[in-house]
């Protein structure tokens, strides 16, 4: 049994253990509070700089053009910044007048005229991808000799969206402008006037603003495929047009253009406008302006319901947007104002309650409905069913449109070059897509749909007798459909390009009465589908190539004659012994070769010759002198020898003895 004194020494070393681990888990509570601490924080910094503006979501893509205009141009009341005119495929600038009030208040203009081509566009690079509203506003040119109020259809992105309709100028609404709502994803936005021969296009501005990604998403049929023009927007009780920016809207929401109505019919209603604050107005994706909901019309006893009729073009689909708060102050509950909404006679809304489904009274309600319409009106009715009254706030009517499939793109670059160097003239404009909008495409290039790539391609080219000059790039057999080129009758010059070869498409080839020189391209041989060949008028020279010459007996008909340098067919010269294009290159080489290695001979042999001949002259010159320093040399040499004999005639007689 241990000693007291052992237990004592254990007791506390068990007691000093155990305050150590106490110790240790202590610690480890405090490090775990310390982390969740940190944790917390961090997640409340995290919301907190979430909801704090410097993180809020960044400003939209604004572009604004003021058309016309040699300088940036800011306009009341807000300051609105207008950019210089650019990006415009012609036209001429001029003096504008506003044919409306709501026109911005901007003083000049781009007209187009017929001389310049039927279509012309502006071409604004630099777009980022994504949603857009696109807004163009028409105007007067201030001179005279112009037509008042010119007519034009106006497409975005090739597909055509708008034709103004007599008597626009005179009406101070949505006639004024065209506006779409619109997916931009090339980097680029295209947007065309097409002259219908009445008055030359006049735009007096261009506006290209980013909205949401999802605005006016109208169901599973909307996406990047849909345009929406707007027909009309209605501020149902307002007293003024305002826009957006005058509501102090957010810049999100487009800008809009609300036209003001106080009626929809005499003694049918009446106005209703408050100052109390809306609820769930400017929310995503459309942020509607909240001064939007505090206006609103209101069916009286006399006529219960509202009615709202709109003209519209006949077998169209249109998209109806619907607004509405309930401001009344004489409803303060669900079930005190309730009315059906029947769009061209049929009921597309039953029981609507405002306070109901828009959660409170002061909250923003928005209905929508996509319909399409045979006729040529689009009515609008509220119906009470509870109550005596309806209430509308606002009405937004876009007519829904299909994109057009567009040109691929590396045949409409291919058409570009051919009218830069064949030198196309004015009048053909050539700008925009080829082949849409549909209703215009360009003069001279016929279009046919690629089911394969769900594009347009260019399958025929017809510019016989247009006073073409320039020569034929080999770009153009980038237009790899082609079954028809007629280029005839011009002053084309220059070769044949042998690229032309690669059309395998290619039926109808027509370079006829033109200035072209050099041979015909072997590649043209490849052409198994070619049945007709007309080259005649030209200046080619040289064989015509063997499988051209061929396929004559294929009932293929080509024609070669007033080409006084081909051979090799029947009807044409026989030619000399052939020779390829290479050995002509190597005979010609060699030539110049031969040529220089005479000419330097030559000039080595006259060098040298000059040298022989001066050297003879300095010899002639020198002659005299030569003899007479020759003849003393040898006077000098023979005294010298003589007197050396007489020296040693001295010494052989022995010394001299001395007397």
């Amino acid at each position: 049994m241990p000693s007291p004194c052992c237990q004592r020494k254990s007791l506390q070393l068990e007691c000093e253990n155990e305050a150590v681990e106490i110790e240790k888990q202590a610690r480890r509570a405090r490090e775990f509070e310390a982390t969740m601490f940190t944790r917390i924080l961090l997640l409340f910094l995290t919301f907190f700089f979430a909801l704090s503006p410097s993180s809020a979501r960044p400003p939209p893509f604004a572009m604004r053009i003021s058309c016309g205009a040699r300088e940036n141009v800011n306009t009341p009341p807000t300051n609105t910044l207008w950019f210089k005119d650019f990006a415009y495929t012609g036209g001429i600038p001029a003096n504008g007048t506003r044919p409306s009030f709501i026109t911005p208040p901007l003083k000049t203009l781009r007209y187009f005229p017929l001389s310049e081509g039927p279509e012309n566009c502006y071409n604004i690079n630099r777009v980022p991808s994504g949603h857009y509203s696109v807004r163009m506003f028409f105007g007067l040119v201030a001179e005279p000799n112009f037509d008042s109020e010119p007519l034009f259809d106006v497409s975005v992105e090739g597909t055509q969206i708008y034709s103004l309709r007599s008597g626009w100028s005179n009406h101070d609404d949505e006639q004024a402008f065209a506006e779409a709502v619109v997916f931009l994803t090339d980097g680029s936005a295209s947007l065309c006037f097409h002259s219908t021969g009445h008055g030359d296009p006049a735009i007096l501005s261009i506006e290209i603003l980013q909205v949401d990604e999802n605005a006016y998403n109208y169901g599973p049929e909307w996406g990047q495929g849909i345009i929406l023009r707007t027909a009309n927007r209605l501020s149902c009780g307002a007293g003024k047009p305002k826009f957006d920016e005058d509501y102090s809207g957010d810049h999100w929401g487009g800008d809009r253009f609300w036209n003001p109505i106080t009626t929809f019919g005499q003694s049918s209603d009446r106005s209703l406008s408050v100052e109390t604050s809306i609820k769930q107005a400017s929310v995503a994706p459309n942020f509607y302006p909240e001064a939007l909901y505090q206006t609103a019309l209101v069916s009286t006893d006399t006529k219960p319901e509202l009615e709202y009729t709109l003209d519209v073009d006949p077998n169209r689909n249109y998209s109806v947007w619907l607004h509405f708060a309930e401001i009344d102050p004489s409803v303060t509950g669900v079930g005190q104002r309730v009315f059906d909404i029947l769009i061209n006679g049929d009921v597309e809304f039953r029981g609507v309650d405002i306070v109901r489904m828009s959660g409170d009274r002061y909250t923003a309600l928005v209905l929508n409905k996509t319909v399409t319409i045979n006729g040529r009106t689009l009515t609008i009715t509220l119906h009470p069913t509870s109550g005596s009254h309806a209430l509308i706030s606002a009405i937004e009517v876009f007519e829904v449109i299909i994109t057009e499939s567009k040109t691929l793109p590396d045949e409409v670059r291919a058409l570009q070059t051919l009218k830069s160097t064949l030198g196309l003239p004015l009048r053909f404009g050539w700008n925009g897509d080829p082949c849409v909008p549909q209703q215009h495409p360009w003069s001279g290039a016929d279009c046919q749909f690629d089911s394969n790539s769900s594009k347009w391609v260019i399958d025929g080219l017809g510019l016989d007798n247009q006073g073409l000059g320039g020569f034929l790039p080999n770009d153009v057999s980038q237009l790899r459909h082609l079954q028809s080129i007629n280029l005839s009758g011009n002053s084309i010059h220059g070769v044949i390009p042998s690229s032309l070869g690669t059309i395998a498409s290619l039926e109808i080839l027509d370079l006829s009465y033109n200035f072209f020189n050099g041979s015909i391209p072997e590649s043209l041989g490849q052409l198994t589908s070619l049945r007709r060949l007309d080259l005649n008028g030209n200046s080619l020279s040289g064989r015509v190539p063997a499988a051209l010459a061929g396929r004559l007996l294929h009932r293929a008909s080509f024609n070669f004659t007033d080409n006084a340098g081909l051979c090799g067919i029947p009807g044409l010269p026989t030619c000399g012994p052939h020779l390829s294009a290479g050995a002509k290159i190597g005979i010609g080489i060699g030539v110049s070769v031969a040529f220089l290695l005479i000419v330097t001979c030559l000039v080595c042999w006259w060098k040298r010759r000059q040298n022989i001949l001066r050297a003879q002259r300095i010899a002639a010159r020198d002659a005299p002198y030569a003899k007479a320093r020759t003849h003393f040399s040898r006077d000098v040499q023979m005294i010298r020898h003589h007197g050396q004999d007489h020296t040693r005639t001295a010494a052989e007689s022995g010394p001299i003895l001395l007397s």
